[in-house]
């Protein structure tokens, strides 16, 4: 019971240090995110065939719901495959939140997102240009009335309410706070079970399973990216951080973890083959580039 104990005073106070840093960038996301939400929109659905350039870097903007935002885009056919894919690749989720809360250097947070965003870019054009030439993209019309008939949203009176009611500084500070509880919760049970692990196996048993093996880390990492929750991108940035994850396990799951994306594609669009095909392909997607740089001994 003491072992148990000692380790949750100092998950708890290691926990502790993150809440105001934390706080205050969720609050600058969510100011963000009130004030240029509608903009952002605006430019994807008008980026044509450069949506995945444009996908790729407005998602890796930390402002939340971008990923859901380009699945219900695409599965109203506004935007492409390819954007929708770049969005995802690119999506930081909670991963810039928790690097500036541990006062990481901004350069490795930045080298971070933008080689996931050069990934979504590349990635997002080559699916973009094969389903072209493959006859493969679409029939070129919106299919906005379908999605909104589908799911009986009331589009419209969802835009007029979100627009009176989205602006105030309340909902920024409550979304804020509601965001820093959250992801506090996250960081402090994975710091807790982290914690047991380590005083019960021990650091370089653990090391032996993932970091010593990054072809297997690389699978699994890829593997939790892709639940849908902010979860997996903490446990994937605290791991790494903590000298746990390789460079190549981590860009594997954070490439996978784009927020909720996927599970909103697969709530709104109604194809469920496609959807499958998309989240298996992320999944690859994220596995090679993990591997990769594993095999290169790239550190970030």
């Amino acid at each position: 019971m003491d072992f148990v104990l000692h380790v949750l005073e100092h998950s708890v106070l290691d926990t502790l240090k993150l809440v105001p840093l934390l706080f205050v960038t969720y609050l600058a996301m969510e100011a963000i995110e009130h004030t240029a939400s509608a903009r952002v929109r605006s430019v994807v659905e008008r980026s044509g065939k450069a949506g995945p350039v444009v996908g790729a870097v407005l998602g890796a903007l930390p402002q939340c719901g971008f990923s859901a935002m380009a699945a219900t885009l695409y599965a109203g056919r506004v935007v492409t495959l390819g954007t929708l894919v770049a969005v995802v690749l690119s999506t930081s989720d909670e991963m810039v939140p928790v690097f500036l809360a541990h006062q990481e250097p901004f350069g490795r947070l930045a080298a971070i997102m933008g080689t996931k965003v050069a990934v979504g870019m590349a990635v997002g054009l080559v699916v973009d240009v094969a389903l072209r030439a493959w006859h493969r993209a679409g029939d070129g019309h919106l299919h906005i009335h379908e999605l909104c008939e589908r799911e009986h949203c009331h589009c419209d009176d969802d835009h007029d309410h979100d627009h009176g009611h989205g602006d105030g500084c309340w909902a920024i500070v409550r979304s804020a706070l509601v965001h820093t509880v959250q992801v506090t919760l996250f960081i402090l049970a994975l710091t807790f079970v982290f914690g047991l692990v380590i005083e019960s196996v021990g650091q370089d048993a653990l090391a032996a399973l993932l970091a010593n093996h990054p072809v297997r880390a690389v699978f699994v990492a890829a593997l939790v990216g892709l639940v849908p929750n902010c979860g997996a991108s903490v446990a994937i940035t605290e791991l790494y951080l903590d000298g746990v994850l390789a460079t190549g396990p981590m860009l594997a799951g954070l490439l996978a973890s784009g927020g909720v994306g996927l599970l909103v594609l697969w709530r709104t669009n109604a194809d469920v083959r496609q959807n499958a095909l998309v989240t298996a392909f992320v999944y690859l997607v994220a596995v090679a580039v993990g591997l990769l740089v594993a095999a290169s001994g790239i550190l970030l």
